[in-house]
C-alpha cells in the first residue's frame, strides 16, 4: 500500500493518456536526465529549487511529482505544492520506479520548441477528417496537453509554419507525415517511442481509416464514418477538435481495456401467451 500522498507506477499508468490525468512535473536534476533524459509522458520540467515561486500555478488541480527516486526532491516539491492550494503526489520509486515497472515513456528529442508560454505549436491544412484529428489527439493525451494547433490553407502551412515557430504535420515533404503504408499517427508514435500495445491496436484502426484500407481493422470504417460525420458537422477546425477527442478517447479506452468483451442479446422472443387465471 503507498504511503499517504504517493501514487505507485502501476496506479499512474491507468492515468495516462486519460483526459482526467492529473499534471506531471519531472524535478529531476540536471545530472539524472543527462543519464536518461526520457519523459513519462505528458510531464513538464520544473526546477524543484524555485517551487516556492511556481507552485500557485497549480492551485486547485491534481499533480504528481516525479523525481530519480521519489525522495526528497519530489517530496519538498509537492510539499510546496499542497502548500498553495494543490493535490499534489508523489510518484513512488520515482522515474527509476516507473522504468523498473515498464512504464511508457516519451523520447523527447522529437520534440518542437515551445512558445513563450511552453507549449508547442503545430500546424496542418484545414478541414480535418483522420489522421490531422488523430495526431493532434495522440499529442494533448501523451505529448503535451497545452498543445496549440493551427489549421490553415494547404497553400500557407510551409510559410506559418516558418513565421509562426509551428511544426507541421500531415503534409507531403515534411518530418512529420506518412511513411511508407503507414500515416503520420504511426510516424508520431515511433519517432516519440510511445510503445504500447492499446496504442499499436489504435494505430491500425487510424491506418485503416486513413489510407482506404478498412479491411486493417474491423473498426477502421466506423471510425472513418465518424469522422466524416463530424467533418460536416462543424464547420471550425478547433471545435471539430474538441469534439472528437471524445471519439478517440473511447477508441482508445476500447484498445486498452475493452478488446475481449463483446455485447450481444442473449434471450429468446417467446411466442407463447402467458397463462390466465381461470
Amino acid at each position: 500500500m503507498p504511503a499517504p500522498d504517493t501514487i505507485t507506477a502501476v496506479q499512474l499508468s491507468r492515468f495516462i493518456g486519460l483526459p482526467d490525468a492529473p499534471v506531471l512535473l519531472d524535478v529531476r536534476t540536471g545530472q539524472d536526465l543527462a543519464a536518461d533524459p526520457r519523459l513519462i509522458p505528458t510531464s513538464t520540467l520544473r526546477n524543484h529549487a524555485s517551487a516556492p515561486e511556481w507552485a500557485t500555478e497549480f492551485a486547485g488541480r491534481s499533480v504528481v511529482v516525479i523525481c530519480q527516486r521519489g525522495l526528497k526532491l519530489s517530496q519538498g516539491t509537492a510539499a510546496w505544492l499542497r502548500h498553495a492550494g494543490a493535490k499534489a503526489e508523489v510518484l513512488e520509486g520515482g522515474f527509476e520506479g516507473w522504468v523498473a515497472a515498464k512504464g511508457l515513456l516519451l523520447r523527447p528529442n522529437r520534440l518542437p520548441d515551445t512558445d513563450p508560454q511552453g507549449r508547442t505549436v503545430w500546424v496542418t491544412k484545414s478541414r480535418p477528417k483522420v489522421d490531422r484529428i488523430a495526431c493532434p489527439w495522440l499529442i494533448r493525451r501523451f505529448i503535451d496537453p497545452r498543445a496549440v494547433f493551427l489549421f490553415v490553407a494547404a497553400s500557407e502551412v510551409q510559410a506559418v509554419a516558418e513565421q509562426f515557430g509551428a511544426a507541421p504535420f500531415d503534409m507531403e515533404d515534411v518530418f512529420w507525415s506518412h511513411r511508407g503504408d503507414g500515416c503520420t499517427f504511426d510516424t508520431m508514435i515511433e519517432e516519440f517511442g510511445l510503445q504500447s500495445e492499446a496504442l499499436a491496436r489504435l494505430a491500425l484502426i487510424v491506418r485503416g481509416a486513413d489510407t482506404d484500407r478498412p479491411d486493417l481493422s474491423p473498426q477502421s470504417a466506423g471510425l472513418l464514418a465518424a469522422s466524416l460525420g463530424l467533418s460536416r458537422m462543424y464547420r471550425d477546425d478547433l471545435a471539430q477538435l474538441d469534439a472528437a477527442m471524445a471519439l478517440y478517447d473511447a477508441f482508445y479506452r476500447w484498445s486498452r481495456d475493452a478488446v475481449a468483451e463483446t455485447h450481444n442479446w442473449p434471450g429468446t422472443l417467446s411466442n407463447t401467451r402467458p397463462e390466465t387465471a381461470g
